[in-house]
Order: C-alpha cells, then sequence, then structure tokens
C-alpha cells in the first residue's frame, strides 16, 4: 500500500472574491489573486508544484475525490447554515462569519475541500492506502457548526471523522492540531464528546484570541477530552518536539485510537506572517516522523493529515514537502533554502529552557 495524496485543482481556484481586482470570478474564469486575505492558493499550488519537481509525486498515490455530499455536511452544520452558505454562493458570494470572504461558486469548492478530507479518511480507515496527505482549501479547523471564521467554511475534518464514524470506519480518533492558531472549530463540535479526543498546540494570544486556553478540558462526557497547548510566542524547534513527547504523545498513548487525524497547518514556521514562531522544515519532519511512529504503534498506522493554514509563499512548500516524504518513507529531499538562516534564529539556550519548563508545567496541570 502507498501514501494516498488527495488534491484538485479547483480547490486552488477559492478566492475571497471582488476584493482587490475588479474582473469578475466565477465559472471559467480562474481568480487572480486570493481576494484580499492571507489565505493565499499560491501556498498550496507552489506546494503541489514542488512535489512535481523533485518527483515525489510519483511515489504517492495522486488522487482526487467528489465533493462531500449534502448528508455529511448535515452531519455537523445546521440545513440552516449550509442553505444560507448555497444561497450566497450562488448569487455572487459574500461573507457568512469573521474573515471568510468567498465568490460564486465558494460552496461547491469548499464542499470538495471536505470531501478530499472524507476521501482520505475512508482509504486509510478502511485499509486501502497506508496513510494519506489532503490538500484540502479552504481549510477548516475554525469552522463551528454555524459559524465559519478564520477563512474556514466547512469543518473538513470532523466532516471526515463522522462520515467514518457513521460506516463503522472507526470509533475513536484522535485530532492532533499543529497549526499555530487554536482549532477552535473542531474544539467546540467535539467539546462534549468522549469518542474523539482534540489537541491544539498553538501559539498563545494568536488567533482566535477568545479560545485556546489550558483549562478548557471539555465538559460533560468530553470532560478530558480535549487538550490544549497555548505555546509562547518565539517556541521553536526544541519546545516543539519536547511538547509531541511530553505531552501529545502519552495523551494519544492513553486515549489509544482507532485511527490519527492531524489538522495540519504550516504557519508555525519562521517566516510566517500571522505568527511569531520559529518552527522550520526540520521541525515538520520530526513531528510527522513521531505521530506517525505513534499511529504505527497504537492504530496499525492509520493516520491523515489535512492541510491547514500556512502563508508564507516561500517556506511553506519546503515544510510540506518535508512533512510529505516523512509519510511516504521517501528519500527525496527538497533542501530547506532558510536551512544556513535558522541558526540565529532560534531560540537562545536559556530561553528553550524556559519554554521546555513552560511545556512541563503544563504537562503536570494536564496529570500527564
Amino acid at each position: 500500500m502507498a501514501t494516498g495524496f488527495y488534491w484538485d485543482e479547483k480547490c486552488f481556484w477559492h478566492t475571497g472574491g471582488n476584493y482587490t481586482f475588479t474582473m469578475p470570478v466565477g465559472g471559467v474564469v480562474q481568480p487572480l489573486a486570493a481576494g484580499g486575505t492571507p489565505e493565499n492558493p499560491e501556498t498550496k499550488r507552489r506546494l503541489k508544484n514542488l512535489l512535481d519537481v523533485t518527483g515525489l509525486v510519483h511515489e504517492l498515490d495522486v488522487r482526487t475525490a467528489e465533493m462531500a455530499s449534502r448528508q455529511m455536511l448535515e452531519r455537523v452544520h445546521p440545513v440552516s447554515y449550509l442553505d444560507e452558505f448555497k444561497h450566497l454562493s450562488d448569487t455572487g458570494g459574500g461573507e457568512l462569519g469573521r474573515r471568510t470572504p468567498f465568490a460564486q461558486g465558494g460552496y461547491e469548492i469548499a464542499a470538495l475541500s471536505a470531501g478530499l478530507a472524507v476521501a482520505a479518511v475512508d482509504a486509510v480507515a478502511s485499509g486501502a492506502l497506508t496513510n494519506a496527505y489532503a490538500l484540502s482549501r479552504p481549510p477548516g479547523h475554525h469552522c463551528l457548526p454555524d459559524f465559519p471564521n478564520g477563512f474556514c467554511l466547512l469543518a473538513n475534518i470532523a466532516i471526515a471523522i463522522e462520515a467514518a464514524q457513521a460506516k463503522g470506519l472507526a470509533k475513536r480518533v484522535v485530532v492532533l492540531d499543529w497549526d499555530v492558531h487554536h482549532g477552535n472549530g473542531t474544539e467546540a463540535i467535539y467539546y462534549d464528546r468522549d469518542d474523539v479526543l482534540t489537541i491544539s498546540m498553538h501559539q498563545e494570544g494568536n488567533y482566535p484570541l477568545d479560545s485556546g486556553d489550558l483549562a478548557d478540558r471539555g465538559k460533560g462526557a468530553g470532560e478530558g477530552y480535549n487538550i490544549n497547548l497555548p505555546m509562547y510566542a518565539g517556541s521553536g524547534h526544541t519546545a516543539y518536539l519536547h511538547a509531541m513527547d511530553r505531552v501529545v504523545i502519552p495523551a494519544i498513548e492513553a486515549f489509544n485510537p482507532d485511527m490519527i487525524i492531524v489538522a495540519c497547518g504550516f504557519d508555525a514556521a519562521i517566516i510566517d506572517p500571522l505568527a511569531r514562531m520559529q518552527a522550520t522544515v526540520a521541525t515538520f519532519a520530526e513531528l510527522t516522523k513521531r505521530i506517525k511512529d505513534t499511529a504505527e504503534r497504537l492504530c496499525d498506522g492509520k493516520l491523515v493529515l489535512v492541510h491547514e493554514g500556512g502563508y508564507s509563499e516561500a517556506y511553506v512548500p519546503f515544510c510540506g514537502h518535508a512533512t510529505i516524504a516523512t509519510l511516504a518513507d521517501s528519500a527525496i529531499d527538497a533542501p530547506d533554502p532558510l536551512a544556513v538562516a535558522h541558526e540565529n534564529r532560534q531560540p537562545s539556550a536559556t530561553f528553550d529552557a524556559f519554554l521546555r519548563q513552560s511545556i512541563d508545567d503544563m504537562a503536570s496541570q494536564l496529570n500527564l
């Protein structure tokens, strides 16, 4: 079996609408830009291009997918929300929530983005693929059931989980979110459930400002099944790996899942314009190795990564390439173009020790 790679050119055509130019979009007119938002298609398109150029794509099982069906969407989102989204999408586009503009046809592209995640999770959960990466766009981890925000219009990962559970393919699922922003949408959807463990590693005080606290552990049946790791700005390679070893992996081991899904954002990277973290290409490769090894030990290697944020057109492709190469056990390398500059950008030994201690303190509070 191979590593699956799910993508579709139409997802790159998602746009915020006519925010920065006057040419109408939709139909066969491809958007000229992201429509005035930092969520730019080029970060994803350039990742796919890099896979082509290095030849890594030839070691992957490359697939596309159908749009997520209305039935799939309704397992997570209210009918009223979907109806309003579809109406605006059919009549020129608009904005439903906070920082979520879309153009005509945005509903269908968002449903396709969710469909890529659904297909990837289905194939891995059923044993058709070893593991998979879904290059979903628009992203999904900020989308609540009835309120989209942060560029997210549908809850891609939750839609995929519910589809897999409805087919009896998975009962207990871990969602690990290493996007630099708190995965508030996924948290909200599973906050009172004990069959999905949600873990979010994010920059403290970044978007959204009103969520992601360590004390938010779930409620009712979900008490203890939500873990937030609000990490200090400036956290780099060693801090991220310490968080994995000290908190994330022990929590996953205690939960003992049927499969693991990663909300894979690359905006914790060292030059991302929307964050202040210090992760590198090597960081994402090692995070992937650690979670892949964990999946192999606990759930027959059933692991799916679903693309979320990351806003550096220059650097995201290299972070993504290293991640996918690690997932596929490939020797093909795309050398980090900023490797020489990283040494002087990483936290000092004193600050790094402080960061590691802050993670140890959070682990103690989480009883891990």
